[in-house]
């Protein structure tokens, strides 16, 4: 395997363990595809463990030093408030088709907020998370609207700076998830 390919490997088992959303199973199958993908002579199954090892062990290592209240736990904050103002919140899922059935499942929602897993992955590298806001009907929000400014003011009260740009929220943050697998 070139060291790009091991980089790149490495890469995605760390953002995969710090979404701190996945479960082993989820990481060691993502793991397994990518190698059989792009290490084709490699053998998965020792290798996927021990990425994901170096992984977890480097997690570990930093999260020692965290805060005890991090901005994902802040963030959780945010997210169960806006459960209880009846907005449908979908965390870590693979798309916007995902995020709309739950939405249409829900009972009288008042909206939908959501980020997919690839929004945590940027997040964990660049420390900017995107959230999706949508009204009832899957409309986007736009600005001025009332639905869209209570999100912000939220947010803003549990103090992340977050701007409304080309129909997502940009929500500035340090991605320190603890993870247990």
């Amino acid at each position: 395997m070139d060291e790009r390919t091991a980089r790149e490997l490495r890469g995605l088992a760390r953002v995969l363990v710090r979404s701190g959303y996945a479960d082993h199973a989820a990481i060691t199958a993502a793991l397994t595809e990518a190698v059989q993908e792009d290490a084709p002579s490699m053998d998965a199954a020792a290798l996927v463990p021990l990425l994901i090892g170096e992984a977890v062990m480097d997690l570990n290592a930093e999260s020692a030093e965290w805060p005890s209240a991090t901005d994902p736990d802040r963030l959780d904050a945010v997210l169960s408030e806006l459960e209880k103002l009846g907005l449908v919140v979908v965390r870590y899922t693979s798309d916007h088709h995902a995020a709309r059935q739950a939405l249409e499942a829900a009972a009288d929602p008042n909206g939908l907020v959501f980020f997919t897993d690839t929004d945590v992955w940027h997040a964990v590298d660049f420390g900017m998370l995107e959230l999706k806001l949508w009204h009832p009907d899957t409309a986007n929000v736009a600005p001025g609207e009332p639905l869209l400014e209570d999100v912000l003011a939220l947010l803003h009260e549990y103090d992340f700076p977050a701007t409304f740009d080309e129909g997502r929220i940009e929500v500035t943050l340090d991605w320190k998830r603890r993870v247990t697998l």
